[in-house]
């Protein structure tokens, strides 16, 4: 879904401007990392505002289907507060799990993502349909590209630039659309990440 918000908008026309930044940069470091860590083939790790179904086998007043707050956290009946996000969805079961044990006997608890809305990314810049998206699947580049309808005629496509915060700065790296089309550099067309954002210059 996109966002037309007044905020958003001011946020993508200074991401278009940030476009004209002389420091995106190929690096097949990056993108061989991004290879090697594409959240595909890995737990998916809850974020804020997903929402998680928590089952306690013969204890429907423990479970719950919780919402994870701005601050990272959710809360059920008894137990109380979690710390959710960033952690795997067996990781925050097992968490419950033993907390319950000083108050249900043999606690058999499940974890379940059932909402997914912490996955929100930006694409800024020449494209047909600028804004901020969500998706309950990760995408690549060219398929985030694609949910913005794609270029304009305006566009430079082998210019378009990923910014991804990193340890409180914004690396940015440059991103060949042209090369990713024609089959050239597939690697280039990277898993877009959760407060990614793309320019299209």
């Amino acid at each position: 879904m996109r966002s037309n918000s007044l905020t958003v908008g001011l946020f993508l026309s200074s991401l278009a401007v940030g476009a004209c930044a002389p420091h995106a940069r190929y690096s097949d470091a990056f993108y061989a990392e991004a290879a090697q860590n594409d959240p595909r083939r890995h737990p998916y790790e809850i974020g804020i505002a997903d929402v998680v179904r928590i089952a306690v086998w013969k204890d429907p007043n423990l479970s719950t289907d919780a919402s994870v707050r701005p601050d990272g956290t959710l809360t059920m009946p008894l137990a109380g507060e979690f710390r959710a996000a960033g952690r795997t969805a067996a990781d925050l079961q097992k968490d419950i799990g033993t907390r319950l044990q000083g108050y249900v006997k043999d606690a058999v608890v499940t974890v379940a993502v059932i909402e997914v809305n912490s996955y929100r990314f930006t694409v800024a810049g020449n494209v047909e349909h600028p804004g901020m998206f969500t998706s309950r699947y990760y995408v690549t580049v060219s398929e985030a590209l694609a949910l913005a309808g794609g270029p304009n005629r305006y566009a430079s496509t082998s210019d378009v630039v990923l910014v991804r915060p990193k340890g409180g700065r914004a690396e940015r790296v440059a991103i060949d659309y042209d090369k990713i089309l024609s089959g050239e550099r597939p690697d280039e067309d990277v898993v877009v990440l959760a407060g990614d954002a793309i320019q299209v210059p």
